[in-house]
């Protein structure tokens, strides 16, 4: 025996499948969407990572040459101290040579 009910049953499920192929398709289009915005936050990841690497190397490379500026400064700052202790050596000895001789004439009694 034929079911009464299978023609309504029949649409209902026709109904039913229009639907689900519906939500199908606007499920692809979201995912097609948010591939879309995936890949673009990858570009834009990816030329973020660009710019902080070429910024560490800008980085690296002002740090090297404050480096060396601050080695030269120190080593001139070296010489130069260098220079200032050779300088007050040779004072000091010549003032031990003055002391010396003051000493030997005040010893003789010389008043010149």
């Amino acid at each position: 025996m034929p079911d009464p009910d299978l023609e309504a049953r029949v649409s209902a499920l026709e109904t039913r499948v229009e639907e689900v192929a519906a939500d199908a398709s606007a499920a692809r289009h979201l995912a097609a969407a948010n591939d879309r915005d995936y890949a673009d936050l990858n570009l834009k990841v990816d030329a973020l990572r660009g710019v902080v690497n070429a910024h560490g190397v800008q980085t690296a490379a002002q740090v090297a040459e404050l480096r060396r500026e601050m080695r030269a400064g120190f080593a001139t700052v070296d010489d130069n101290f260098a220079t200032v202790r050779a300088v007050l050596d040779q004072q000091a000895a010549g003032q031990e040579r003055i002391t010396g001789l003051l000493t030997e004439l005040t010893e003789r009694g010389e008043d010149r």
